[in-house]
């Protein structure tokens, strides 16, 4: 199948895909152009590569055009300095029917002292789209070791939380009108 066809089914191997065949990462030098007022690296200098190494290990694991929709969360445990490297490795934590929650470890580096320090986690919603920015689905994720299997476990309790936080807010909505 013509991968640019528009259609519904999914890739063609459309068998379970191995979460760790969809990482990613992103490595960039932090210059003064990256710096906030107080002299940090800016959040979204670093959300922003976030949303990209995301990006990529979504496109590997659904072999489509992703886009994003949602930043689940993001914290920002320990400041990036100018002069860093700072890292974004990504993974496909869990994959439902057009979406897959990615999650994303910061970490910087000092290069000369080879320091490395976790900074930041973020866990971002992909959606798999065609070229008209339709929803299309997306091949089962494959959890093989424990790591892998806690992450898709979270992945999901994430989500249902999401789910029940959306339907709670319409349905105060719908009672409002």
């Amino acid at each position: 199948m013509d991968r640019g066809q528009v259609t519904d089914q999914p890739p063609s191997d459309s068998e379970a895909r191995p979460a760790a065949g969809s990482r990613s990462e992103l490595i960039r030098w932090m210059s003064i152009q990256d710096a906030n007022s107080a002299g940090f690296i800016h959040g979204g200098v670093v959300m922003r590569m976030c949303d990209e190494a995301a990006g990529i290990a979504a496109i590997r694991h659904s072999g489509r055009r992703v886009v994003t929709a949602g930043m689940d969360r993001m914290t920002f445990a320990e400041p990036i300095y100018v002069g860093e490297l700072l890292r974004c490795q990504a993974c496909v934590n869990a994959a439902w029917r057009t979406s897959m929650e990615v999650g994303v470890r910061v970490e910087a580096e000092n290069a000369v002292t080879g320091e490395v320090r976790h900074t930041s986690t973020a866990y971002l919603t992909m959606v798999a789209v065609n070229e008209h920015g339709t929803p299309q689905t997306v091949p089962p994720l494959e959890a093989i070791d424990e790591d892998e299997q806690r992450r898709q476990r979270e992945a999901e309790t994430r989500r249902r939380n999401r789910l029940a936080e959306r339907e709670e807010i319409l349905l105060h909505r719908a009672a409002k009108d």
